[in-house]
């Protein structure tokens, strides 16, 4: 049984959690994280919610949620941000860096990166593709263990 200090504590911590999973992913090409490190955190978030509130709401809100989508939006957009580098340059050639071309194409800076965020190419790209991907597979099992296979049901 939910109360209302957990929902009260969940709202608030998993804003915070899916913030932080959106700045793993969105900055996995400076720092440590990425897509995969970002979507596992942004997943969690959406567990955390997932488990404090009520099943029949969980299955309203949830069950509805595409997540399949998702994942193939995911492994798409990685494909084809991979096959980028296949138009007169070799597979997975960061083609955007130092073009100019799009949002993260800017001219990087000699020497070590000060944390530029639009100087990554492709790999924010992939980053984000690969989060989206992580993000709806776990949220997907989660579910199942929840909703399928009747893990908390209220009274």
């Amino acid at each position: 049984m939910t109360t209302v200090i957990i929902k009260t504590t969940t709202k608030y911590l998993a804003t915070l959690i899916l913030t932080f999973g959106a700045y793993i992913i969105l900055h996995g090409h400076l720092t440590p994280g990425g897509g995969f490190q970002g979507g596992a955190v942004f997943a969690s978030g959406l567990a955390l919610l997932i488990v404090a509130n009520r099943y029949e709401e969980v299955k309203r809100v949830f069950a509805r949620a595409p997540l399949g989508a998702l994942e193939s939006i995911g492994a798409l957009g990685f494909l084809g941000t991979a096959l980028l580098g296949l138009m007169g340059y070799t597979f997975f050639k960061n083609v955007m860096a130092n073009s100019g071309f799009f949002l993260f194409g800017e001219p990087t800076p000699a020497g070590i990166n000060p944390g530029y965020l639009n100087t990554g190419g492709t790999l924010p790209y992939m980053n984000i593709f690969v989060g989206t991907k992580v993000l709806a597979g776990l949220t997907s099992i989660i579910l199942v263990f929840y909703l399928l296979l009747g893990v908390r049901k209220d009274e």
